[in-house]
């Protein structure tokens, strides 16, 4: 039942470590004619010293025992051998963080996850199947071909599409996906397209604009947008929603009720016309904590989900969920009057120990952290980028940390370095920080 399983999954190798599961494994392989290659281990110790590295290609690997096992060594082993940058993702800490917020919601208030841009660049399937596993209500992506991407992935739950345009509407209806429907332009060109393809009821969300300025329909086009929609029959609205501009910032609360209102008056104003319920939300993270009395029937948890509390609240107990890290490459002394890096913009004033960093900018480590403005941390302690942020490394000084080594593990942000105090350094936000980490940086997922 294990290898059939795991076969209908995908699963090309599976790799058994223990005499118990060998012998399940002997046992199994017997009966089942299509399953993964196979191969067992006495200990972790013994797979340490006579795996092979070169048996793992373009492939997502899976850690999954007790404790007693300690497969960290591997996860750890497998780091070292590659390109050693990587994205730690805590998924026990995501789910932390969702329960931290469901604590908030009133029993009927369903959860929409935002799982847009790569996941805020955690890695958009695994982190849909967590949150699947975890019964919330709604996924939302940016775009059509995020959406498609979860599908293939196997995932489930109602999809919105925030972003849509004429292009992604073929994959809309193929994968399942519900766009939102911002304009009347949108409106028409979807509304064609429907009718073309002979299809009534399609849902859809609206989205009014009260402030942001950016995407929606006008409070004031509400009534005609309600004509269309119960003449035409093309589409059902499941949901309405708009979107927050401070609901973070206390000095902006004024400005959230007025937004409030006028969403409001849009919902009334559709559901007096279409005479059926849908979903109302306009709460974001922010929003979930200093504004409970907006939850209405949906509430959109970003951010908080990876464990920025936006609000700055610090009555929320949220854990990170991402831990950018690296390793020291070389490390070499530098005489004083030397320089480092392009342009001889970083000036050694005394003699220095300086570590290369296997990350740059390519990697989504910002040149503005160049020069002294970005920290990492080495062994526990702090040390600042010296000179330009490269395209592939970053030079630190690590003069005032003993016994630092090559090969030392360097942590860019995460439990010791908050992406809060990372990004405040950049003169950015951590949306922005997160989101940039390229895809080219191994994710490894984490379950504890």
């Amino acid at each position: 039942m294990v290898l059939e399983k795991i076969s209908k999954r995908g699963v090309r190798k599976f790799i058994g470590i223990g005499p118990v599961i060998a012998s399940y494994i002997t046992a199994l392989s017997k009966t089942t004619s299509e399953r993964p290659t196979i191969s067992c281990y006495s200990s972790t110790a013994d797979f340490l010293e006579h795996a092979s590295l070169n048996q793992f290609k373009d492939e997502y690997i899976l850690l999954k025992g007790a404790r007693v096992f300690s497969f960290e060594r591997i996860s750890q082993w497998l780091e070292q051998k590659v390109h050693q940058t990587v994205m730690e993702v805590n998924l026990t800490a995501m789910v932390h963080n969702l329960k931290a917020y469901q604590q908030f919601l009133k029993p009927t208030t369903k959860l929409m996850a935002m799982v847009k841009a790569f996941s805020y660049g955690s890695g958009s399937a695994e982190v849909a199947r967590v949150l699947q596993f975890h019964k919330i209500d709604y996924l939302a992506v940016a775009y059509a071909d995020e959406g498609v991407e979860l599908r293939k992935a196997g995932i489930s739950l109602p999809i919105m599409v925030m972003n849509v345009d004429e292009a992604g509407f073929d994959a809309m209806i193929q994968f399942d996906l519900e766009p939102e429907i911002y304009s009347i332009n949108i409106y028409r060109s979807f509304h064609l397209f429907l009718q073309n393809q002979g299809i009534q009821q399609y849902p859809v969300h609206i989205k009014f604009n009260t402030g942001m300025n950016r995407l929606g329909f006008e409070i004031n086009e509400a009534y005609d947008l309600a004509v269309h929609l119960k003449e035409k029959g093309t589409m059902v609205v499941k949901s309405v929603l708009s979107h927050l501009v401070g609901s973070e910032n206390p000095l902006l609360d004024g400005f959230t009720e007025q937004q409030v209102h006028a969403f409001t008056t849009a919902c009334d104003v559709l559901s007096e016309q279409l005479h059926y319920s849908f979903i109302r939300h306009i709460a974001n993270s922010a929003g979930i904590f200093r504004h409970p009395g907006y939850q209405f029937d949906m509430v959109r948890l970003g951010i908080g989900l990876y464990g920025v509390d936006s609000a700055e609240t610090h009555q929320l107990v949220l854990q990170p969920v991402a831990t950018l890290k690296s390793t020291i490459a070389q490390i070499r002394t530098v005489a004083a009057g030397e320089t480092v890096g392009y342009n001889r913009s970083g000036v050694v004033q005394h003699e220095s120990r300086i570590a290369t960093i296997r990350i740059g900018y390519a990697d989504g480590y910002d040149r503005r952290f160049g020069n002294g403005t970005g920290q990492m941390i080495v062994r526990s302690q702090r040390a600042p980028v010296i000179g330009n942020v490269c395209m592939d490394m970053t030079m630190i000084d690590i003069t005032h940390i003993p016994d630092v080594m090559e090969g030392d593990e360097v942590e860019i942000f995460g439990h010791q370095m908050p992406i809060q105090q990372l990004a405040k350094a950049a003169g950015t936000i951590p949306y922005e920080i997160m989101t940039s980490v390229s895809q080219r940086v191994k994710r490894v997922y984490v379950e504890e």
